[in-house]
């Protein structure tokens, strides 16, 4: 089982106590990898026997398949499908008419002639030949780093994936500069009699397969869900008002941050009616320059030239009001009517802490009850 983890598969219920009737993956959900693909389809879907089904494999290969032979499948059925040469062991990710949806989202250009096609759900001869591939992954990565390293060539070997049928072998590498490889597919082919494919990978695919934890406290994104990497430009960082430090604005692959387009198409569309903070507003006070915008509640902070001045919140509506003043030649007496400055600002605090004592529920010890001292008796005999 520890192998098909590899696989993205946490668990599966479907087996017997030797665990040799795997031919489902029951438990596969949303979250166990991120290859998974969300039907939202399946409360509607009543075809039994589908057309097309999309197979998943290992890192971020996927593919459509056509079922030629009319089986009855389920996504997280294991199934052998066509190979170049031979047969390739996959999880079935869709099935079903949310299949057609998803070749249009990735923009799936193929017909279904050209599609490969699925032989048949995986035996356990099947599965066991594909386990015993897995398992020797890891053991021919570090063996071909060493014969890469041997020929001097400048590349690393991030990740090798066998073909279901151990036949083939797909080696994925990181290089900066175009490798000659040709000798190195040669000696790896003699070495362990296989086809050898080569496939070069980014490094926001290496961080993805290495994984982590960023600078947020979460997993990183690359190797929980995201699969298909979007370029991330400076532009990102300036249109959310983010300081360019590259420390900071770097992920662990070295790249900028995945995230910073997260939130970018919120951050347009709100900047979309802003005043152009290319130009000054003149007030009889001075000439005051655009230094920061506080994006969502609709603030533009400007400062007045010369030393170091505070800053002044200006609304967006009063920006906009300054500049048609000034383009009619006219000149305010200040930026806004009631100047509030950062450095005016004072926060009312209130310590809610102290005002229950932390031994208010523990009983108090009685007072020890002090005797008054009676006065003397009067000892005098008559």
């Amino acid at each position: 089982m520890d192998s098909l983890k590899t696989r993205g598969c946490c668990r599966e219920n479907n087996l017997n106590v030797n665990g040799d009737n795997l031919d489902r993956i029951d438990s596969y959900f949303s979250g166990c990898s991120k290859l998974d693909s969300y039907d939202w389809l399946r409360e509607v879907s009543y075809v039994d026997i589908p057309e097309v089904v999309e197979v998943r494999f290992k890192n971020t290969r996927k593919g459509f398949y056509r079922n030629v032979n009319e089986l009855r499948l389920k996504r997280g059925d294991i199934v052998a499908v066509e190979a170049s040469p031979g047969h390739d062991i996959g999880i079935i990710t869709l099935a079903g008419e949310i299949v057609e949806r998803q070749q249009r989202r990735t923009k799936y250009l193929g017909s279904k002639e050209e599609m490969k096609k699925v032989y048949r759900k995986a035996k356990d001869l099947d599965i066991e030949k594909w386990r015993g591939a897995i398992d020797k992954e890891e053991e021919t990565m570090f063996r071909s780093r060493k014969i890469a390293k041997d020929l001097g060539l400048n590349m690393k070997i991030g990740d090798v994936e066998y073909q279901g049928d151990h036949t083939k072998a797909i080696f994925y590498y990181i290089a900066d500069e175009r490798v000659d490889f040709r000798d190195l597919i040669k000696v790896l082919a003699e070495t362990f009699r296989i086809r050898i494919e080569m496939k070069q990978i980014g490094a926001r695919q290496e961080a993805g397969r290495i994984g982590g934890i960023g600078t947020c406290g979460r997993e990183l994104c690359c190797s929980t869900f995201v699969t298909n990497f979007v370029s991330v430009s400076t532009h990102s960082a300036r249109v959310q008002e983010v300081a360019l430090n590259p420390q900071k604005l770097a992920g662990q692959c070295g790249k900028l941050k995945c995230c910073l387009n997260y939130e970018l198409a919120g951050y347009e569309d709100a900047r979309k009616h802003f005043p152009d903070t290319g130009i000054s507003l003149k007030t009889s006070r001075g000439e005051a320059f655009h230094l920061k915008t506080d994006v969502y509640r609709g603030i533009m902070w400007y400062g007045f030239g010369g030393g170091a001045q505070a800053l002044v919140p200006v609304p967006t509506e009063r920006v906009a009001e300054v500049q048609a003043m000034n383009r009619q030649n006219k000149i305010p007496d200040e930026l806004i009517e009631i100047t509030i400055t950062l450095n005016s600002e004072k926060l009312e605090y209130t310590n809610g802490a102290g005002q229950g004592s932390l031994t208010r529920i523990e009983k108090e010890k009685p007072k020890k009850k002090t005797k008054k001292k009676r006065p003397p008796r009067n000892t005098k005999r008559s």
